[in-house]
């Protein structure tokens, strides 16, 4: 996750730390449909014009979306204006630091399971593989024309933070000071493991970045795997 990301997802968890504009939230995503203003506000037991203030900029942080529309029915003139009603938005909201990434060991081992030929443990590096080479080949892609090894290593560790590995350099070694999947490692961290050395000989593989191999090398309080200089 980016800084902007991270930065956008507190901002939008802290505008839930008013207690007003926390309840109308918890009310409008316990409703089966659409809310008006004069609904919410009746719910929480304030103004309609209070009400009307928190669900606005609920919906300026992304966690509740908007739409107009005439709860009689009738059309045409006469009809009167249509409501604002407010409804819980599609968009995910999921913070921890350090970043854990269960979405995305969950999206592997699901894909594991349309590789029959594989047992479990092989589907899932297989699976860990191909991310590995797509993110390296977008990762190159984003690199510009003819890199350098900068550059490459630039867009590697760009990628790397993006999925929650917090990446540093000491050396010819990079290492990787967060572990996305590390609830997971703690009970699974054979498969665990051997998922993130998969991942990361496909990055290097998709990037295109000679010189460096992924290795198994657990430290505490690290990501198993290392990126080292080909000896």
């Amino acid at each position: 996750m980016s800084i902007p990301e991270l930065a956008r997802q507190i901002g939008e968890i802290a505008s839930l730390e008013e207690p007003v504009r926390r309840n109308l939230y918890f009310f409008v995503a316990g409703q089966a449909a659409p809310v008006s203003r004069d609904e919410a506000a009746r719910g929480v037991r304030i103004s309609r014009a209070l009400a009307a203030f928190h669900l606005d900029k609920l919906v300026a942080a992304g966690l509740l979306e908007a739409s107009y529309r005439r709860r009689s029915g009738r059309r045409g003139p006469g009809a009167g204006r249509p409501s604002k009603l407010y409804r819980r938005s599609g968009r995910q909201v999921e913070l921890s630091l350090p970043q854990r990434r269960y979405e995305l060991a969950a999206r592997l081992m699901a894909e594991s399971l349309v590789m029959p030929e594989a047992g479990a443990g092989e589907g899932v590096r297989a699976a860990a593989r191909q991310l590995g080479e797509r993110l390296g080949q977008a990762a190159l892609e984003q690199a510009g024309p003819r890199p350098g090894r900068a550059r490459l290593l630039k867009s590697a560790f760009a990628v790397l933070r993006a999925h929650g590995y917090e990446p540093t350099q000491d050396a010819q070694t990079i290492r990787m000071r967060n572990c996305p999947f590390d609830a997971l490692a703690r009970d699974y961290r054979s498969l665990v493991c051997g998922m993130n050395l998969a991942l990361m000989e496909g990055l290097l593989a998709g990037l295109e970045l000679a010189g460096l191999k992924a290795e198994l090398d657990p430290q505490p309080g690290l990501c198993c795997v290392a990126l080292r200089g080909r000896r």
